[in-house]
């Protein structure tokens, strides 16, 4: 997978990273915990890790001594999540590896070691090929994808323009880029599909964001990207995009905006 990333998508993930916690299924990671091996370090293997979100938020929350081994193909975010310690339940240090692998093509011998698999915000991006591939290589392990876009955003007050907005944007999400046919929204569907044609069981819970006063900035960002991939995808909307992104961000601004932004977290294996 070859994607080039905007200069400022680190800050992106930072403005992004306390509401992805607060979103993620608490009920999958009880599962995870009751599920993993006791008495022995885990090894833990998170795809496509960004600064290292995940494991700063799920390390905490499982017991230790852990291994994290972080798959980023992008070398300034690998020094970014290499920076910053983490820790385990029992506060001890978490021992952290980076790698710049690309991981639509890691196979079950990549992964070998590895007691849980993670990923988080990661699937929308991916091909049916890629998804197929990356469920191959995780079929044998406990398998946690979070965050895992559904195309439905619920904004309130609603304006007569959302709807057309968000298909707009869906399509965006399904576009071809560089030869490769994304997935977008339909990435969770197949998948649980490429999972239970293994015979995978695979568990899904419900991990909205909920965008309120407090989270004014990241709506803000979140609603300009959201209007000009719309645009980029339909050009005719560019003649109400101005006024409805002008619309929507002052009533952000003024607290009174709110987005729930709808997410699936898969719990396989």
């Amino acid at each position: 997978m070859t994607t080039q990333l905007p200069p400022d998508f680190a800050d992106w993930l930072r403005l992004r990273e306390p509401v992805d916690g607060a979103a993620r299924s608490a009920e999958l990671v009880d599962a995870v915990r009751r599920r993993l091996p006791a008495g022995r370090p885990l090894v833990v293997h998170d795809l496509g890790s960004g600064t290292g979100s995940m494991a700063r938020w799920l390390a905490p929350r499982l017991p230790g001594p852990q291994r994290w081994v972080l798959h980023e193909r992008d070398a300034d975010l690998r020094r970014l999540a290499e920076a910053e310690p983490m820790y385990a339940a029992d506060g001890s240090p978490v021992l952290v590896e980076t790698c710049g692998s690309d991981i639509t093509r890691l196979t079950a011998a990549d992964l070998a070691d590895a007691h849980l698999v993670t990923a988080s915000a990661l699937l929308d991006m991916l091909t049916a090929e890629e998804v197929e591939r990356m469920v191959a290589a995780c079929a044998g392990h406990l398998t946690l994808f979070a965050i895992s876009v559904l195309g439905r955003a619920d904004l309130t007050p609603a304006d007569p323009l959302d709807a057309e907005f968000e298909a707009a944007f869906n399509a965006h999400q399904r576009r071809t880029a560089d030869g490769r046919a994304l997935l977008g929204p339909d990435a969770v569907a197949a998948t649980v599909a490429a999972f239970r044609r293994r015979g995978v069981p695979v568990r899904a819970r419900s991990s909205p964001w909920r965008l309120g006063p407090e989270q004014a900035a990241l709506t803000a960002e979140w609603l300009m990207g959201w209007v000009d991939a719309a645009v980029a995808e339909r050009p005719e909307l560019l003649g109400v995009a101005g006024a409805y992104r002008r619309r929507r961000l002052a009533e952000a601004a003024a607290g009174r905006l709110g987005v729930v932004l709808h997410h699936a977290d898969l719990l396989a294996g």
